[in-house]
């Protein structure tokens, strides 16, 4: 983990999607935060001692989808296919991230997907961390600087010479895997910015602490904000959502541009996805030290 010293800085911007903004001053105290993303073989570390399953493993209950057929509530997830766009595979999961013909086999260092947001919560409980908060996410993602364009900074994305793992070409009609990953890549592939985090561009989308909701920056503390009390998502009303950050393999110029600093993302938190992970926050000691 890397120590971030707290400070006070821009949440949001008003420059992005609406709900980037209000850009708005507030202060986080000191925390550590994971280098890189939580990859396959640390998460499987966590299974192995906890003998934890993960929601996709788990069969669907009926009372949670009402009037659905009975042999169409089988374990599994949604995939990206190229072309064709998502869709409900069965028997997928974190061993099996594009179905059960797929393998993480050789991949431990990649970080670990389709992981809903209780997975990785009780992940970080294990590990004695806890997911970050938004705010303490974009703090980190920012690294002192006011309002990067990008991540990496603020030149525009290189397709013949990726500055992370996401989309090269155009989205969903081609990916010319320029950077030679079509989906994750290991985590550290690409350079770190400038506090020392890889990744928080691109590779997957990351969970973090806090509901979502549109307005949430409306309404924020100034110091240490822990997100909305309440979610609320006006295109799915009545499904609760968590917030994502970062981007992933995923994202492209043309498209949503996640690898944004600013750039918001939300997804039900029972619900795990190929291009989703997680990495961990801490709480630091007052008396802790760069």
């Amino acid at each position: 983990m890397v120590f971030v010293k707290g400070g006070t800085f821009t949440l949001g911007t008003d420059r992005g999607m609406p709900d980037e903004g209000p850009a708005r001053e507030v202060t986080v105290s000191s925390f550590y935060l994971d280098t890189h993303e939580v990859t396959n073989d640390q998460f499987a570390a966590f299974v192995v001692a906890t003998g934890y399953v993960t929601v996709a493993e788990r069969t669907p209950r009926s009372e949670d989808f009402p009037g659905a057929k009975i042999e169409l509530l089988v374990p599994g997830a949604a995939v990206f296919q190229e072309g064709e766009g998502w869709a409900y595979v069965p028997g997928a999961q974190w061993r099996h991230p594009e179905g059960p013909e797929s393998s993480i086999e050789g991949k431990g260092d990649h970080p670990v997907v389709q992981v809903a947001w209780e997975d990785a919560a009780a992940y970080a409980e294990w590990a004695g961390k806890r997911l970050p908060t938004e705010a303490e996410w974009e703090y980190a993602a920012k690294a002192g600087r006011e309002q990067p364009e990008a991540i990496w900074s603020d030149a525009p994305f290189d397709d013949d010479a990726p500055q992370a793992n996401i989309w090269q070409g155009t989205f969903p009609e081609r990916n010319t895997n320029t950077d030679g990953f079509a989906t994750t890549a290991p985590v550290g592939s690409f350079g770190a910015n400038p506090w020392g985090f890889f990744d928080m561009a691109g590779n997957v989308w990351e969970w973090c602490a806090d509901w979502y909701r549109p307005d949430a920056y409306a309404t924020a503390a100034s110091a240490n904000p822990r997100g909305p009390t309440e979610p609320f998502d006006p295109d799915e009303p009545d499904q609760p959502k968590r917030v994502l950050r970062g981007g992933s393999f995923l994202c492209a110029a043309n498209y949503c541009r996640g690898y944004r600093p600013t750039a918001r993302m939300k997804s039900s938190p029972d619900t795990g996805l190929m291009h989703v992970g997680f990495r961990c926050a801490q709480d630091a000691p007052t008396a802790a030290k760069p």
